[in-house]
């Protein structure tokens, strides 16, 4: 009963953040999805980066301690497209629309303020790492496969320079090398990513209002294998990486997360079957009451 309630108290927040952004998008209209762009961008610009650069460069993050939580991160990124891509083959969806919200979970926006509920501050900067390892998956492996077939490729230069991209380079850079910066500067940029926490998840109840049922048979199947895909191979590694017990706990967290509303936006960008992805990523949110509970139990079992 100590570990149910352990994570109800961790879940809860979450979802009523959620539930809250998704009202007030209801209440307001067509209006605040416009507002919310503008905040959208400087979430994504600015303060998302800012969250990921200083979690890096903190005195608690350590390159070589969080090793094998990169490791696990990128190898269950690519095993949940892996396992994704017979199970697209077998009822006929497209694997370009499939594949890719199965390798791109919701780390940012769910994982990091979960990770921080459920292990405190001193979590965040293994959640970071995880984030980092999705990012570099699907930006590379997962944004080839939507292009695939389709005459246009992305230089993969173009990725490199962007905010994320250079704020997890820098932030690695002041890793490796211990580089520390002024503590009032440290402090002040730690504010300015910490904001972007509950503003993700406000954005994403508002983002939930674009999305619909209509296809839900595809999102009913990705609903359950971007966890269930993500569970398995977490399973797998857990018998053979040597994880601490906080570290093992991430993984599971991390394995358990649905397809991030990212993976919308990409596809509304590329005109890749957007209301196909809009509902694999609604389902799948609506799974998390389900799975995220699953993965922290799993996690936090000992």
């Amino acid at each position: 009963m100590a570990i149910l309630d352990r994570i109800v108290g961790i879940i809860l927040p979450v979802f009523i953040i959620i539930a809250l952004g998704y009202a007030y998008a209801r209440v307001r209209g067509q209006k605040v999805k416009s507002d919310m762009s503008a905040v959208n961008a400087v979430s994504m610009e600015v303060l998302c980066p800012l969250l990921v650069f200083t979690a890096l460069a903190s005195k608690d993050f350590d390159v070589v301690h969080n090793a094998w939580l990169i490791l696990a991160g990128v190898a269950i990124s690519v095993g949940s497209g892996l396992l994704a891509w017979p199970v697209a083959r077998l009822f006929g969806y497209d694997v370009r629309s499939f594949v890719p919200p199965m390798m791109y979970n919701n780390c940012g926006n769910m994982g990091l303020p979960l990770a921080v509920l459920a292990f405190g501050p001193s979590g965040l900067s293994a959640a970071v790492a995880l984030f980092m390892a999705c990012n570099l998956v699907y930006f590379s492996a997962g944004i080839k496969i939507i292009e695939s077939g389709r005459g246009k490729h992305t230089p993969f230069w173009k990725f490199l320079v962007s905010p994320m991209m250079l704020a997890m380079m820098a932030g690695m850079f002041f890793a490796l090398l211990r580089i520390r910066l002024p503590e009032p500067l440290f402090v002040s940029l730690k504010m300015l990513g910490d904001a972007c926490i509950p503003i993700m998840l406000f954005a994403l109840g508002v983002r939930m209002t674009d999305v619909s049922f209509r296809s839900w048979h595809i999102g009913l199947a990705g609903a359950i294998v971007c966890p269930v895909a993500g569970l398995a191979v977490a399973l797998a590694l857990d018998q053979v990486l040597p994880l601490t017990d906080m570290q093992r706990g991430q993984m599971y967290l991390f394995a358990s997360l649905p397809p991030a509303v990212f993976c919308f936006m990409i596809a509304e960008l590329y005109k890749q079957e957007p209301e196909k992805v809009a509902a694999i990523v609604l389902l799948g949110n609506l799974a998390a009451v389900v799975f995220v509970p699953l993965g922290l139990w799993m996690g936090l079992a000992r």
